[in-house]
């Protein structure tokens, strides 16, 4: 049985007709589809489709012509259209081995970057935002279920601005001879806690073991001021968080102090991801005249960021709206 068959423009049939994925029985060398057939509003083909039986003959279990056609489409369609698993399996290796994107991967295989992509999502593999850079594996994330269950504690050295601006106001060789001046550096220690995001920061001279036991017993005394308990504490493996002042420090407050494994930062990620934040948002965010100038800017900027600003992490949140009563929340 013949059907007569009207494809609309652009549609997957009529591509599969014009690329000759679908010959209609008068398909020949000398009638091939011009480009006025091919891209015009409606192409009108010949198509054969295995014979029907007799609709007399016809039960609850036999398919109806939509569903014949759809099956002849979809078979012939795959056969022709599908990568071949070769090439497949090529792009896997390559992203595995590599951890490269779909643009990249089509140039190396000689492929499109869209059937690159569509290799990737077919097997299931997430994009490369989502993977740990070091070892190629999903990142796995966590959070603890109540605010102070957890807190992250790392240090970010930053360098002192000279009275009059450094190299960001004067220039580089302004900026470089300012530097010889002896402006020292800024050790920007913070505690966030791990299920709220609320962060407190302090300017400390220096990163010793008395300088950070000394910053935990204010920052417990902050959290506390918030209705927030502390229970444990996570750190690095630096050497002023592995002496005994630090230990004892965490005992006198009944404080479990825990510690990530040696060279993964991704642990304690959650801190390390505020301090990018404080400098892309703070730091570095406009020009400053002197040192002084940016910690009154910071002094705003802390308070923005727990009360005010909206957390991609916590779904749009702010850090203060997850807290236990937090006042000043100007909700």
């Amino acid at each position: 049985m013949r059907y007569l068959l009207t494809v609309r423009r652009f549609s997957p049939v009529s591509f599969a007709i014009s690329r000759r994925l679908i010959a209609p029985d008068s398909y020949s060398g000398r009638n091939r589809l011009n480009s006025s057939q091919r891209c015009g509003s409606k192409t009108t083909v010949s198509a054969s489709l295995p014979p029907r039986t007799d609709s007399s003959r016809l039960t609850a279990d036999t398919p109806s012509p939509h569903q014949e056609w759809c099956t002849f489409i979809r078979t012939r369609w795959c056969t022709f259209a599908c990568t071949p698993t070769a090439v497949e399996e090529h792009v896997l290796r390559l992203r595995r081995e590599h951890r490269i994107g779909p643009l990249r991967l089509a140039v190396r295989c000689g492929i499109a970057a869209s059937t690159a992509h569509r290799i990737l999502v077919r097997h299931g593999l997430p994009p490369l935002a989502a993977l740990d850079r070091a070892t190629g594996e999903p990142v796995r994330r966590y959070e603890r279920a109540r605010p102070g269950e957890l807190v992250h504690i790392d240090v970010k050295k930053l360098g002192r601005i000279p009275d009059g601006g450094g190299h960001k106001t004067l220039g580089r060789a302004e900026g470089h001879r300012s530097r010889t001046n002896g402006a020292g550096w800024a050790y920007l220690h913070t505690a966030l806690d791990d299920h709220s995001r609320i962060a407190y920061t302090e300017d400390l001279p220096d990163e010793t073991a008395p300088t950070c036991a000394a910053f935990l017993v204010r920052a417990t005394a902050y959290f506390a001021s918030l209705g927030i308990r502390i229970e444990r504490v996570l750190t690095d493996n630096a050497w002023a968080y592995s002496k005994n002042t630090w230990r004892n420090t965490c005992r006198d407050l009944d404080i479990s102090p825990r510690w990530t494994r040696p060279w993964r930062p991704q642990t304690n990620g959650k801190v390390e991801r505020f301090h990018r934040t404080l400098l892309d948002e703070w730091a570095y965010q406009k020009p400053y005249t002197s040192d002084h100038e940016r910690r009154e800017a910071f002094t705003h900027w802390l308070h923005w960021y727990n009360y005010h600003r909206p957390h991609t992490g916590i779904g749009g949140h702010t850090p203060a709206s997850r807290g236990t009563n937090l006042s000043e929340q100007h909700s």
